[in-house]
């Protein structure tokens, strides 16, 4: 088997976030759930668009950002994902290659536009995320370039992508490749309300194709609908392993029997918990491809969920690598 090319490749929804600061009183007042995501149409999108205060637009998506976090620590990432042909489309692609990710998915001249997350953050740092999801929830199959999976240590899958059958079958073809190629497969959760939705098809690929699972507690009680330390061994069971996040108390890494507890890394001041589980899955993504330890896994994904946190937006605005106690690197093979 070849040396890999990239240490992590994303899949997932190619998404441009527009983010604006708000108060409980707005979210109440535009009848949003406070602190979840949930899906919306082009018309939904623009009357929402309209109600918001100043905001930055700034290229996301779930995957995307893992991947932009990879890169940001110095490691080597690719993304696939769908975007139109549109002006949302370009800012997507140019903000993706400008921070050195592979990005060599065409922009669709068909189809939905390129989709669209607005995200309300309140002063407890809470994020209400409404997300057109457009082109990004178009992807399938033809999109799943073999190349730059066979080329990546690691090809991570977005669970909140898994909404259609088109997307599905793209999963599947993605997990198929890097695996012939003798690569590992990874997925995020992503959302309690993707669980509820996927639970069944979740559980199918964790048992069938999956090497890395990643969640937060919730996600994960709601996979197996039990206690969390029940879920832990089940998941523990099923999965080669899985890594847990809960919030302050840090995160909980399981492979088989052996069990390790990661504490959360000392912040200034909560600001958006927008991307902490993203960021925390590339720093714990990338010190896997480079085969680091569990423990020094846990340490680089949790510095980069703390940096997230104290920050508007879900990409870093420092570069990973230059943070105190990152434990280094070694070179790929």
């Amino acid at each position: 088997m070849t040396s890999p090319r990239f240490d992590v490749l994303g899949i997932g929804n190619a998404i441009v976030d527009i983010l604006a600061h708000a108060d409980d009183a707005l979210i109440q007042r535009l009848k949003l759930d406070k602190g979840h995501m949930r899906l919306i149409d082009a018309a939904e999108v623009t009357r929402l668009y309209e109600a918001m205060g100043p905001a930055v637009e700034i290229s996301g998506g779930s995957a995307a950002n893992t991947i932009a976090g990879v890169a940001s620590f110095g490691g080597k990432g690719a993304f696939i994902g769908r975007v139109a042909d549109d002006d949302f489309g370009k800012v997507f692609r140019h903000d993706i290659r400008s921070i050195g990710v592979s990005f060599s998915s065409e922009p669709a001249r068909t189809g939905s536009p390129t989709a669209r997350s607005l995200i309300l953050v309140t002063p407890d740092g809470q994020r209400t995320m409404s997300t057109f999801l457009g082109a990004a929830a178009e992807l399938g199959p033809a999109e799943i370039i073999a190349e730059p999976i066979e080329a990546a240590a690691i090809t991570y899958l977005e669970g909140y992508l898994f909404d259609r059958p088109e997307a599905k079958a793209a999963f599947h073809r993605a997990a198929g490749i890097a695996r012939k190629a003798g690569r590992r497969v990874a997925l995020t959760l992503s959302d309690g309300f993707c669980v509820e939705r996927h639970r069944a098809d979740f559980l199918e690929l964790i048992r069938g194709k999956i090497d890395i699972v990643l969640a937060n507690t919730q996600e994960l009680e709601a996979l197996y609908q039990t206690s969390f330390e029940d879920a832990c061994r089940r998941i523990a069971a099923e999965a080669p392993l899985a890594a847990v996040t809960r919030s302050e108390e840090g995160s909980l890494i399981l492979k088989g029997s052996e069990r390790v507890e990661v504490p959360a890394e000392p912040i200034g001041k909560l600001v958006d918990t927008t991307g902490a589980g993203d960021l925390y899955a590339a720093g714990f993504l990338l010190g896997q491809a480079r085969e680091l330890g569990l423990r020094q896994c846990g340490q680089l994904a949790s510095i980069a969920a703390a940096e997230a946190i104290q920050h508007l937006g879900a990409r870093p605005e420092v570069a990973l690598s230059s943070l105190t106690g990152v434990p280094a690197l070694p070179e790929p093979r």
